[in-house]
């Protein structure tokens, strides 16, 4: 990675240029004839005509879970492309050829966590869709039967209390796939750019840390160009500091505690931001259903976060809440990916022609009554949808090309009044893993070894004495849990050295 230079944000000024010459047409037009002044109310009303409901979008990212996995269960009640509730269980061989079938899961927790790497999806959707279970064999040979049943599994109709419910009072989108066929953060940076710049591979550690200067605008940057407010709110470490243009004083600033989400909600609609992006938990209190972790967790940061909306009107009824899942994390789905345009020229880990494996997405809105939307898709829709709606500036080819996930939204004449005002709890559950004594930490998964790796180059770029960066490393590498902790110590430390610029430069 290179250092980062502090670009200052020109068209905030451009903007504000534009609304003092329209206060001033205003303002012209007011002197007018009386004919005139009378018919602007007409103007305005045709112009409202069909307004957009959506003024705040929240974005609630969670990590490695297939559609068939977390939503095929609502097939019974809602008709999605799912798993059919009174039809023989599609089944995978496993090595020796015996099949393994698409049945309930015995639990909320999958361990060892399935294999995603971009060669392993390649296996596992070849044979239409047919080697998860041999690719999961392969990279864990000593696993159990029950072990080869947990990546074919689907949650049962109402065992995931929030995403059942939520599923059955509004929107699911059943063809929304992952932007590629690979790990975590390419799909995030997707998710926040509409693009990975030609990678696929994630850090391995600290000594194969595979880390790039990922420096395509990203939506955050278009959304503060277009005027509009931001902020990302994270539970321990925000992956959006992946991108170039969010390691500066000023976008630094944009950053929260996910706690402060909370307190946010509870204020006026006026003060809370036009997009927000909700980063959950990664490492020590995981709430980011990225396996080894008890879903249970992500089912109660999903039920805080809509009763959080829910219970401010004025704000519930100008908001839009995406439930998405950034990768199908190994779990099976019966749905072939289908091609997928290449957002640039990049290509120096991967063709970016194809898709990745469908996952959950849900559409929440007052606005927004019961509905299945099978709109083909991927991530960058959502981008898309911002682009047309906001005026955002280009975020390359996938993008431009993307549909407009919310233009072909059934929406309500008025803000439905039955929208279930709280979700039931989730149930834990037992575990459908070997078991561990619980006093021993758990390893860390895939995306946690890289998000150290990650720390590792951000403590580079802080000025904090170097006696305290080696005792930083030396910490984390003592154990599973001192790694999680000195990874999220060192976020807050970037974090609160580039605010401190922001302060120092005003």
């Amino acid at each position: 990675m290179h250092g980062n230079t502090f670009i200052v944000d020109r068209l905030a000024a451009v903007g504000h240029a534009r609304s003092r010459r329209a206060g001033r047409t205003r303002k012209k037009t007011a002197t007018r004839t009386g004919r005139r002044a009378k018919t602007k109310p007409v103007v305005r009303l045709r112009a409202a005509a069909a307004p957009d409901p959506f003024r705040h979008v929240v974005l609630l990212a969670l990590e490695n879970r297939s559609f068939d996995h977390m939503l095929g269960a609502l097939q019974a009640v809602i008709g999605v492309d799912g798993v059919p509730p009174n039809a023989p269980a599609r089944t995978n061989p496993d090595i020796a050829g015996n099949p393994v079938g698409q049945l309930p899961v015995a639990g909320l927790v999958v361990d060892p966590d399935p294999k995603h790497e971009t060669p392993n999806v390649l296996n596992q959707v070849d044979d239409s869709n047919g080697r998860f279970v041999k690719d999961y064999q392969r990279a864990y040979p000593e696993i159990s039967a029950a072990q080869k049943q947990a990546v074919m599994a689907y949650h049962s109709l109402g065992s995931l209390s929030a995403l059942h419910a939520l599923g059955q009072a509004f929107a699911v989108c059943d063809k929304w796939f992952c932007s590629v066929p690979g790990p975590t953060w390419t799909n995030r940076l997707f998710m926040m750019s509409g693009t990975s710049l030609g990678r696929v591979k994630m850090p391995e550690g600290l000594f194969q840390p595979n880390l790039h200067h990922y420096e395509q605008p990203s939506v955050f940057r278009r959304v503060e160009e277009a005027g509009r407010s931001l902020r990302i709110y994270f539970g321990d470490f925000p992956l959006a500091l992946l991108l170039a243009d969010r390691r500066k004083p000023g976008p630094a600033l944009r950053f929260r505690p996910l706690e402060r989400f909370f307190a946010d909600v509870a204020g006026k609609a006026s003060a809370f931001p036009d997009f927000a992006l909700i980063e959950p938990h990664y490492m020590l209190a995981a709430d980011d259903d990225h396996p080894p972790h008890n879903v249970s967790a992500g089912q109660r940061l999903v039920t805080r976060v809509y009763e959080a909306l829910r219970a401010n009107q004025e704000l519930w009824e100008s908001t839009l809440l995406v439930i998405v899942y950034d990768e199908h994390g190994g779990f099976y789905d019966h749905v072939s990916p289908p091609p997928g345009k290449p957002p640039d020229g990049h290509h120096e880990e991967y063709t970016f022609d194809r898709l990745g494996l469908r996952v959950p997405a849900l559409l929440v809105s007052p606005w927004i009554p019961p509905q299945v939307v099978s709109t083909v898709c991927d991530h960058t829709a959502l981008l898309r949808s911002l682009q047309i709606r906001w005026g955002l500036g280009r975020m390359g080819a996938r993008v431009a090309e993307a549909p407009d996930i919310l233009g072909g939204l059934r929406l309500a004449p008025a803000a439905r009044q039955d929208t279930p005002e709280r979700l039931l709890r989730a149930t834990p559950m037992a575990a459908a893993r070997t078991p561990r004594r619980s006093r021993v930490p758990a390893p860390l998964n895939d995306h946690q070894r890289a998000i150290v790796a990650f720390s590792a180059y951000l403590d580079t770029e802080t000025t904090a004495p170097a006696a305290l960066k080696v005792r930083a490393t030396a910490r984390s590498m003592r154990g599973p849990d001192d790694a999680r902790r000195v990874a999220e110590e060192r976020a807050k430390r970037y974090l609160a050295q580039l605010a401190g610029k922001t302060r120092r430069r005003r």
